[in-house]
């Protein structure tokens, strides 16, 4: 088998497909969240608390002087990062729990009794014949 011949069997599997397919709308799903969150979530939540910008957050070891740059730790940065994984968990987490509750295969309806064998059909006609010869 041929390398071409042998890449396109494995790109071609279901397996591989769902995969990219899975990957490209993670990706859009996490985009999605993303704004909502530096948008939508994270302004009301920096009113609460005195109108702060997490992405502005830092701390400054040492000040700037002449043409040197202050030097500074930004952890805000980090801190709004670690909120949106949070919530892009959390997103997830949520979209999938209502999959699998929409997923929810209905129980298997009873099990049919077997069809009774020859040999039990005529047993069960000898049985009834003794109970009318009574």
């Amino acid at each position: 088998m041929s390398f071409i011949s042998e890449f396109k069997e494995f790109a071609m599997k279901g397996s591989v497909v769902d995969m990219a397919v899975g990957i490209i709308i993670g990706a859009a799903f996490g985009k999605i969240i993303s704004v909502m969150v530096d948008k939508v979530i994270m302004p009301p939540i920096g009113l609460l608390i005195g109108g702060v910008n997490f992405r502005d957050l830092a701390v400054t070891l040492k000040a700037a002087e002449g043409q040197q740059p202050a030097v500074v730790v930004g952890y805000g940065e980090s801190l709004q990062t670690v909120f949106d994984f949070a919530i892009i968990a959390l997103a997830i987490f949520m979209m999938i729990k209502v999959l699998n509750r929409l997923k929810r295969e209905a129980p298997p309806p009873p099990a049919a009794a077997p069809e009774p064998t020859k040999e039990e059909q005529l047993l069960t006609e000898i049985r009834d014949i003794l109970k009318s010869a009574r």
